[in-house]
């Protein structure tokens, strides 16, 4: 019998053990926590901290990608994209997305489930022209998820781009802008020895500070890995 080959996925495995996450470390608003774990994340120097995964659905099968995250505060989490892209296609009639940070070099992970929206396009705006020329340029050229025949269309787009907005301002494309997902569940992963992960669940429910109606406090459970 062959040895297993040392690119064999089944042999890949790992031990976690550098944190625990425990109930009384958690703050009582999940995007407090959030933005706890966010910042040690940048602090570790972990590659694209803000890369989160997308996740999205036409109704009969689920689609992800990669998206950077560029904003988020008590309304949610802001990213950009064109509003032609497939992504932007399935959020306008399934607006139901997930979200997952996986911050594997802290041996964490964050999912996210909530509603997506499309910002203002002040917002868009104030965001876009905050980007370097070079993106703003290619937010011009690439109709995103479109068929194409070749990258040299791309690079003749990019050369008329170049030309058609020489000397002046970039404006917004009038098909590209920004997407908030607005929190309905949040859960925190840490990963633990022998695969006895720390796993807790933020739903909305619990009493927030104060006892106030009108800002409903968050319950938190812990789930089994």
């Amino acid at each position: 019998m062959p040895l297993p080959s040392p690119a064999d996925p089944a042999q890949l495995r790992r031990n976690y053990r550098q944190a625990a996450l425990r109930r009384s470390d958690l703050a009582a608003d999940p995007l407090e926590q959030f933005r706890h774990w966010f910042d040690q994340a940048v602090a570790a120097e972990l590659s694209e901290p803000n890369a989160m995964v997308l996740g999205t659905s036409n109704g009969r099968r689920p689609s992800a990608r990669t998206v950077l995250l560029k904003a988020f505060d008590a309304r949610g989490f802001v990213f950009f994209t064109h509003y032609q892209s497939r992504k932007a296609s399935e959020i306008a009639t399934h607006p139901q997305v997930s979200l997952l940070f996986p911050w594997y070099g802290l041996e964490r992970q964050v999912m996210v489930l909530g509603r997506a929206e499309r910002i203002s396009a002040a917002e868009s705006l104030a965001y876009f022209l905050s980007r370097p020329i070079g993106s703003r340029l290619g937010a011009w050229v690439s109709q995103q998820s479109a068929v194409i025949g070749s990258r040299s269309i791309l690079e003749a787009q990019w050369q008329a781009m170049q030309r058609r907005f020489a000397g002046g301002e970039v404006p917004l494309p009038p098909a590209w802008g920004g997407f908030r997902v607005v929190p309905a569940e949040f859960e925190f992963w840490q990963g633990r020895e022998n695969r006895l992960h720390d796993r807790f669940r933020y739903r909305p429910g619990g009493e927030a500070a104060g006892g106030s109606a009108e800002a409903p406090g968050w319950s938190i459970e812990r789930l089994a890995p």
